[in-house]
């Protein structure tokens, strides 16, 4: 019999899909998310307590351990607009860094010591080689990044505090929905680059916008790691169980190792949907290194866990299922995840 999990943020688009592979496995779930960029829509299981709210609510954290005697946490309440980290830092800090130390506080005081972190390859700042492995320096160029990695580093010490044990998952680039259309991805705005490859067949958007044809790379585009969504949630579940079973605590990277082109994907979309994608071509973006491309490889020897999905029209498929289909529509009235 499994203890019930405290899951944040998992009205999210990546919390969502692991609050449903988690509820499959027969597992006690609350979650606690403030729906600012969460949606109750995205939570289809049967079973599973959603309690709105923050996590930097110690009166309200308080009362769910008290309640329900979690025996761990997988967080993913954060926000993740990395342009916007440049304007505001004060927002990420406060948000990614200062409220998880009050779930902390309140983990520690509950005797609760297993905790699963969604973190990212942003620690890792601009790659020094490639693949990135997580021997690699995390030297984050943005807020966003070094927020995160505070939260690594808070993890760690109290590791050696009072004997958490966590485990640190540096994702890629996160990608696709549920085969089966029900739950997606609907942020707004849309930052990331498959939605908006989708959005602008449908008309969504006017045109897509590429930044830089001139990197070093076979085409002139930007290269990436694209995982997807599914393959992230197992990642989570396998990162429970390692740790649930006692296993020491862990940082690694989830991604497929196979770096894909802005143009690849493009042209992947044309294929698939029958229709052209509308471009505008301009300068680079400040910032965007030319690639990033995971070894996921200590993933695979730590958790057993390898990527299942690693064409990337397996990511695009699902995610024009989803774009067209009738259950998007459900978000709308409930903000963005």
């Amino acid at each position: 019999m499994h203890a019930p999990i405290l899951v944040t943020g998992g009205a999210g688009y990546i919390g969502s899909h692991t609050v449903r592979l988690l509820a499959a496995q027969g597992r006690h779930i609350v979650v606690l998310d403030n729906l600012v960029f969460g949606h109750a829509q995205a939570l289809i299981t049967p079973g599973v307590e959603l309690v709105v709210g923050d996590v930097g609510d110690g009166a309200l954290v308080r009362a769910l351990f008290a309640k329900h005697r979690f025996g761990a946490v997988v967080h993913f309440a954060a926000y993740a607009y990395v342009g916007e980290s440049v304007t505001n830092p004060l927002k990420y800090y406060q948000n990614n860094t200062a409220e998880p130390i009050k779930l902390l506080q309140v983990m520690q005081e509950s005797g609760c010591q297993v905790f699963v972190f969604s973190s990212t390859c942003a620690t890792y700042g601009v790659p020094q080689q490639l693949p990135i492995t997580e021997s690699h320096p995390q030297a984050p160029i943005s807020p966003y990044g070094r927020s995160k990695l505070m939260v690594e580093w808070m993890l760690a010490d109290c590791g050696h505090a009072w004997g958490l044990r966590s485990a640190c998952l540096r994702y890629f680039n996160a990608s696709g929905c549920s085969p089966d259309g029900l739950i997606g991805e609907d942020h707004d705005p849309e930052t990331h680059l498959i939605p908006r490859v989708l959005m602008a067949v449908t008309g969504e958007i006017d045109h897509l916008d590429v930044f830089g044809t001139d990197y070093p790379t076979p085409d002139g585009t930007c290269i990436r790691d694209y995982i997807h969504v599914e393959d992230l949630a197992d990642a989570h579940a396998r990162a429970l169980d390692h740790l649930v079973a006692g296993g020491a605590s862990l940082c690694c990277n989830l991604g497929t190792g196979v770096g894909v082109s802005v143009k690849q994907i493009i042209a992947a979309t044309e294929e698939l949907t029958g229709r052209p994608v509308p471009v505008l071509f301009g300068p680079r973006r400040p910032g965007d290194p030319a690639m990033l491309v995971a070894d996921p490889s200590l993933a695979k020897r730590l958790l057993g866990w390898t990527a299942t999905r690693t064409d990337v029209r397996e990511m695009i498929r699902p995610a024009w299922l989803w774009l067209t289909g009738p259950y998007r529509g459900r978000y709308r009235a409930n903000g963005s995840s």
